[in-house]
């Protein structure tokens, strides 16, 4: 039986089983995905303090440097690092928790707004294009000195 499955790398990590990847074959070991692991751990069903622990736990001693680690040359590390996340409880019911997506603006100055303020986040333009109208977002492109044309094209 395979070693990646996420019930059995769920119960390696609420068990805080140190030396589960040495277990693995070399091909399992490739495989195994630091970041969609990451994703089950920060997620468990309980009363609020447990999820909460977990959701602290994974954010405080994992994420925080998880992309600073390369995943391809210190696999062992970042399994160890997600094991000291377990507050050693037994198994939990993980979940996956999905990202969430990102809501689509019904106003089409975002796009435009984006091109001007390409540093700015899109909450931020979100704003912008709902307190001010089409028409106004139009007259800033051309004072930015955008031509008609061109408005055009970011408006459709």
């Amino acid at each position: 039986m395979s070693k990646l499955d996420i019930a059995s790398e769920m119960r390696a990590f609420d068990s805080k089983q140190r030396d589960y990847m040495e277990s693995m074959t070399e091909e399992e070991f490739k495989k195994l995905s630091h970041y969609i692991l990451m994703r089950w751990v920060a997620s468990v069903e309980g009363s609020a303090e447990l999820p909460e622990w977990y959701l602290r736990a994974v954010n405080e001693r994992i994420n925080i440097n998880f992309f600073d680690i390369s995943a391809t040359q210190h696999k062992k590390l970042l399994w160890l690092m997600c094991t000291t996340a377990s507050p050693g409880m037994g198994m939990q019911r993980h979940y996956w928790l999905a990202a969430k997506k990102k809501e689509s603006s019904g106003n089409t100055g975002v796009k435009l707004l984006k091109h001007l303020y390409p540093n700015r986040k899109t909450d931020e333009l979100e704003l912008l294009a709902k307190i001010n109208d089409v028409k106004e977002i139009k007259q800033l492109a051309r004072d930015y000195g955008m031509s008609d044309k061109e408005i055009k094209e970011y408006l459709k």
